[in-house]
């Protein structure tokens, strides 16, 4: 397997990307990795490690698209960018995946302008995987298309069941959708005619609406939406739990003695909690649609998220999911 890594996109890079890099190597075996950016940069970054040079490969690549650029106009101006020479790898079967935690705007629309779709796809989805109470769920589509019409919400059902039981190792996973009743006539005309249809799927596991409020359990595998209703949604549950842990860290600390004792006692219980809300276990979210494995990872990604990202699509490659979600398609057009 061949994987592209946009060796300068996030916050971190590209110290992260190459930390994550060095670190898959040592884990990860029967994987080439190829890293776009400058190569005196990347050079100085893997200088520090040990590791096999013959399968890291330097695509140099002298400009960097950043967040606040418009990503189309980005992504033509600057060809000689570290993420659309990560994307060009893909488009041209060099590699196998391509992994970038730069500008979400520039990787989705590169995504579908140079790797592009998957034939019979309306509209490819982002789809993170997040924790839940009782185990993990997806989120499909979580900002890609703001504006959706039905028949996209059921492809999205379609690649997020494939890629969660391939990937996530469950079978027949349940999909629901999200809206504001549980009730088949709530919500309004996109959830109402895209409930019909899912309702109409007989190879579906459809359970119906899925409130907000019910979606942080985990007890249904795929929640289906458009993407303005899922960013909301995905941005919604990450603020609240940083919250939650951050207010229980100041109670602990104004308790005096016997509060800090106590949490010194529960330590563990808090860093298991802490680690379920991690997203850098997780790693990054697939971009599900287009005819290439590609992996958003977040800005902010360190190390452990970039290996991480490198184990996810690993796994997408090794289970074959892109042409599952391919026949998928072809069975149900």
């Amino acid at each position: 397997m061949k994987i592209a890594i946009d060796g300068m996109g996030g916050d971190n890079a590209p110290q992260a990307v190459v930390e994550g890099v060095v670190s898959a190597l040592k884990e990860y075996s029967g994987i080439e990795y190829y890293i776009t950016g400058p190569k005196e940069k990347i050079e100085e970054e893997l200088n520090k490690y040990k590791y096999d040079k013959n399968l890291v490969k330097i695509i140099d690549a002298r400009e960097v698209v950043s967040t606040n650029e418009h990503p189309v106009m980005a992504l033509k101006k600057k060809k000689d960018s570290s993420i659309y020479k990560a994307l060009k790898l893909v488009k041209d079967k060099e590699c196998d995946a391509i992994i970038s935690a730069g500008s979400t705007g520039a990787f989705l629309a590169g995504c579908t302008l140079v790797v592009g779709r998957i034939k019979g796809i309306e509209r490819p989805a982002l789809a993170p995987i997040m924790p839940g109470k009782n185990g993990h769920f997806m989120i499909i589509d979580a900002g890609a298309n703001v504006d959706c019409k039905p028949s996209y919400l059921v492809q999205f059902a379609k690649m997020g069941k494939v890629y969660f039981k391939e990937v996530m190792k469950k079978d027949n996973p349940s999909i629901g959708l999200v809206n504001i009743g549980e009730e088949e006539e709530k919500g309004n005309e996109l959830t109402k005619n895209a409930y019909k249809l899912l309702k109409e799927e007989a190879k579906l596991n459809f359970v119906g609406n899925i409130e907000p409020r019910e979606t942080s359990k985990g007890d249904v595998d795929v929640l289906v939406c458009d993407g303005f209703v899922g960013n909301t949604l995905l941005k919604m549950y990450e603020g609240v739990a940083m919250t939650l842990l951050k207010i229980i860290k100041e109670e602990i600390l104004s308790s005096g003695l016997m509060g800090k004792l106590g949490a010194l006692l529960l330590k563990p219980v808090f860093s298991n909690i802490k680690k379920k809300f991690d997203y850098t276990e997780v790693g990054g979210a697939p971009f599900l649609g287009v005819d290439g494995i590609c992996i958003k990872a977040h800005g902010s990604s360190d190390g452990k998220a970039f290996k991480n990202a490198i184990n996810q699509t690993k796994k997408f490659y090794d289970n074959n999911v892109l042409e599952k979600i391919k026949l998928e398609l072809q069975n149900n057009m």
